[in-house]
């Protein structure tokens, strides 16, 4: 009889692999407790956390072809499954993002720094085309020697 989907039971660990730990149902029968379901925390290793023999407490995610899928973390008691935040530090505001440093283009010259009033949408997009054409042409210039191209 294969248990019920959602229903706790107890169990006894029969057997720990490295995937997860292998869990005998009081009523017969047995469960595979994936390691991602042991605990809230990661579990690097499930020997950490289980013990052979070790009585525990599971829940049924699911009863299909014979294979008992169950989860000891989500048994829990509500308060319990939450793992506590660590306190965040500093409560004052963000810090500014840092101040904008000059772009380069080919050649090593830096691109022209935007002037201070507001620009409209064509002049940025004009800067953007003209730093990236400059870009592109030393890249492909670049690459023309990598690939055994001979210039003519």
């Amino acid at each position: 009889m294969e248990p019920q989907v959602g229903s706790i039971l107890e169990g006894k660990v029969t057997s720990i692999m490295k995937f997860g730990a292998f869990v005998a149902l009081e009523g017969g029968g047995s469960g595979l407790v994936h390691i991602s379901e042991i605990a809230n925390t990661f579990v690097e290793d499930v020997h950490d956390h289980l013990q052979t023999g070790q009585a525990v407490k599971v829940l049924v995610l699911s009863a299909e072809n014979g294979r008992i899928n169950l989860s000891i973390k989500k048994a829990l008691p509500q308060q319990e499954r939450r793992s506590p935040r660590p306190p965040r530090t500093g409560s004052g505001p963000r810090p500014a993002a840092p101040p904008a440093q000059p772009q380069f283009q080919g050649r090593g010259k830096p691109a022209p720094l935007p002037p201070s009033g507001d620009q409209d949408f064509e002049d940025k997009l004009k800067r953007f085309l003209s730093s990236s054409e400059g870009k592109m042409a030393d890249l492909n210039r670049g690459m023309d020697g990598k690939r055994g191209r001979r210039r003519r």
